[in-house]
């Protein structure tokens, strides 16, 4: 049994806490990149953050923006995480996988909003009078379906590709160091 003056345990410990200091944690720089990007369209857009929220729920829907973000962070996480030969197959799965459901999720979402468009057509009998609220509504629905489509896919792209291009990187490494 090794004993707390064990100057071999001790150096087992001192490695293992050196190591773990290194490792940051991937959730602050995702964090910090989110809040610099909101930071920075409040600033183009000239909308305070409390507006950009609500442009953001009236043009995406929270349910497609907290999915959506989660996904991005998977994606992420998963490109972050491709360092090593052991675990590029699983991490360029995960990320692939990540980058297929944000186009997936943003060609539902466009499906939806399409369909609730419609659906919010059909309801109401068109007459010279309500014309205008009816398109109102029909405009807004169409919007949510059409932003979904152009944010998600080229996010989905983004991650793909840079997946593809990063686990390339490390077997190409791996087959050099082997030859």
């Amino acid at each position: 049994m090794a004993s707390f003056f064990d100057i071999n345990n001790n150096q087992d410990i001192a490695a293992k806490m050196k190591s773990m200091s290194n490792k940051k944690p991937i959730m602050m720089p995702i964090i910090g990149f989110a809040i610099i990007s909101l930071a920075l369209v409040s600033y183009v857009t000239d909308l305070p953050l409390s507006e950009l929220f609500f442009w953001l729920d009236r043009f995406f829907s929270s349910v497609f923006i907290v999915i959506y973000a989660s996904l991005v962070a998977a994606g992420t996480y998963a490109i972050v995480q491709l360092k090593q030969q052991e675990s590029a197959k699983y991490w360029q799965e995960v990320g692939l996988q990540a980058g297929n459901a944000i186009a997936t999720l943003a060609l539902t979402f466009t499906l939806l909003g399409i369909s609730l468009g419609i659906g919010t057509l059909s309801e109401q009998p068109l007459s010279p009078e309500n014309i205008q609220l009816i398109v109102s509504g029909l405009t807004k629905q169409f919007s949510m379906a059409f932003m979904t489509t152009v944010i998600g896919l080229p996010t989905a792209t983004v991650i793909r590709a840079l997946i593809s291009i990063k686990y390339q990187k490390i077997t190409a490494e791996f087959s050099n160091q082997n030859t």
